[in-house]
C-alpha cells in the first residue's frame, strides 16, 4: 500500500500544480481535428488529416507494443513502450512544425523585400505575389505559383490570398497577408516603407531568436537525455529475462507506472520551464 499511496499523493501534487498555470481565455472551443489539421499545414502535411494522424499514433503504438511483448513477454514493459510508440508520430510532426516556421522565418525578409522591389516597379499587387513563384525562395514558390493558379482561374484576390494563408500556416505569413489585404481594400502609398520597415523588423527577429535557441538547446537536450535515459537503460535490461520477470510482478508494474509518471511530468516541467514564447496566429 506505501508505493501506490505514494503515486496518489505525488497525483495530486501533480494536479495541484498543474491548475496553478494560467488558462487562456475561454472562447470559440476549436475540437482536436481542427488543431491537428492546423498543426499538419503549419508541417508542411497537406496530404494527412487529423483522423489519419491519430490512426498513424495508434497503430504505431500497438506495433510498438506488440514488438516489445514479444521481445520480452512482460506486459508492464511493452504497455510503456507502447505509449511511447503511439506519441512518436505526433511528436515527428511537431519536430517537423517547429524546423519549418524556423526555416520560414529566415525566409520571410526576403520574401518581403522581393513584394517591395515588385511593388516599386509598378507591378499590381496579385502580379507581385504571383512573381514570388519565379523569384521568391525556392522553398516557398510551388505556394506561390499555386496562388497564381487560384487567381487567375477565378479572378477572385480575397479566396486565393485566403487559401495561401491557409497553406503557409504560419504567424508571420499571417500579419503579411493581412497588411496586403488591408492596403488592397483602403489603399495608400506608404506600402513600400511599411514592408521596408516590416523586413527589417522580422530580421532583427529572427537574429536574436536564434541566438537564444543556440543557448538553450544544449541545456534542453541534456534535460531529454537525463529523462530518456533510465528507458535506454530498460532496453538494454530487455535481453535478461530474470529482469523482466520482475517487472510481471504486481510491485514491479507500480514501478514502472510511477517511473512513467515521474518521466511525463519531468519533461512537461522541462518544456514549459525552457521554451521560449511562439508566435500566435491570431488573425486566422
Amino acid at each position: 500500500m506505501a508505493p501506490l499511496l505514494g503515486m496518489l499523493c505525488g497525483l495530486g501534487l501533480f494536479l495541484i500544480w498543474w491548475s496553478t498555470w494560467d488558462q487562456p481565455a475561454s472562447g470559440p472551443r476549436k475540437n482536436k481535428r481542427r488543431r491537428l489539421d492546423q498543426l499538419l499545414l503549419s508541417a508542411g502535411i497537406e496530404k494527412v488529416t487529423g483522423p489519419a494522424l491519430l490512426l498513424t499514433c495508434g497503430g504505431f503504438g500497438l506495433a510498438v507494443m506488440t514488438i516489445f511483448f514479444i521481445t520480452t513477454g512482460s506486459p508492464a514493459v511493452s504497455l510503456c513502450f507502447g505509449l511511447f510508440g503511439s506519441w512518436t508520430p505526433l511528436a515527428t510532426v511537431r519536430w517537423r512544425a517547429r524546423k519549418r516556421r524556423a526555416a520560414l522565418r529566415l525566409l520571410w525578409p526576403d520574401v518581403v523585400d522581393h513584394l517591395r522591389s515588385a511593388i516599386r516597379a509598378g507591378l499590381a499587387l496579385p502580379e507581385a505575389l504571383i512573381q514570388l513563384g519565379h523569384k521568391g525562395p525556392e522553398e516557398l514558390r510551388a505556394l506561390f505559383l499555386d496562388f497564381g493558379a487560384d487567381y487567375r482561374s477565378g479572378g477572385h484576390f480575397e479566396a486565393a490570398l485566403n487559401r495561401l494563408k491557409d497553406r503557409l500556416a504560419d504567424p508571420v505569413a499571417d500579419r503579411i497577408v493581412e497588411a496586403l489585404r488591408m492596403t488592397r481594400e483602403v489603399g495608400g502609398s506608404d506600402l513600400g516603407r511599411m514592408l521596408g520597415t516590416l523586413s527589417d523588423f522580422l530580421r532583427d527577429s529572427a537574429r536574436t531568436r536564434s541566438e537564444l535557441e543556440a543557448r538553450q538547446s544544449w541545456t534542453v537536450n541534456a534535460a531529454r537525455l537525463a529523462v530518456a535515459a533510465p528507458w535506454i537503460v530498460l532496453v538494454v535490461m530487455a535481453s535478461r529475462p530474470e529482469a523482466m520477470a520482475a517487472y510481471n510482478s504486481g510491485m514491479g508494474a507500480m514501478v514502472l507506472l510511477g517511473g512513467l509518471l515521474v518521466s511525463v511530468f519531468c519533461y512537461s516541467l522541462m518544456l514549459r520551464v525552457g521554451a521560449l514564447p511562439d508566435d500566435e496566429r491570431v488573425l486566422r
